[in-house]
């Protein structure tokens, strides 16, 4: 039974029914994290810059903001303006002063960043399939549904 499972790993007893399942999911988020960051190690790259990459391909070319880039990912609690700068320094991204608000910067993916991802990509999505092998398609579907029934 998974319930018992997560409170012998935990070493935890009598945990109530919510925080068995908040610390269940905490728990596998650390555990999906640790998997996806492993493979991005030999990139040298985080699970955090990773995200921001995709997120600045998805725009085309088309510049960002900083703060646009923080509304769209994952980890918000992440420090973006360091995270860009650590791709400004690999020559991933590229960043330049907004002209119609010189506060503001424009961030931009570099074709380096682009043939990054292409190589990290294929690696990702078969570590992502690998994490959910055991859930069929209609239990990952259900997956889904219960979280965003969470977060919703």
């Amino acid at each position: 039974m998974i319930l018992a499972k997560i409170e012998d790993i935990l070493k935890a007893k009598n945990l109530s029914l919510s925080k068995t399942a908040i610390v269940n999911l905490l728990y596998t988020y650390g555990h999906i994290s640790q998997k996806l960051n492993n493979a991005l190690k030999p990139y040298d790259i985080s699970l955090q810059q990773f995200n921001v990459l995709r997120i600045l391909r998805g725009q085309n070319k088309n510049p960002m903001s900083l703060e646009m880039v923080q509304e769209r990912m994952i980890n918000k609690m992440s420090n973006t303006t360091r995270l860009i700068d650590k791709l400004v320094k690999k020559e991933y991204v590229e960043k330049s002063k907004n002209k119609t608000n010189r506060r503001k910067v424009n961030i931009v993916i570099t074709q380096k960043g682009l043939e990054l991802l292409s190589q990290v990509d294929i690696l990702i999505d078969n570590r992502e399939s690998s994490i959910l092998q055991s859930l069929s398609q209609d239990e990952t579907k259900e997956f889904i549904r219960l979280l965003g029934k969470i977060h919703g």
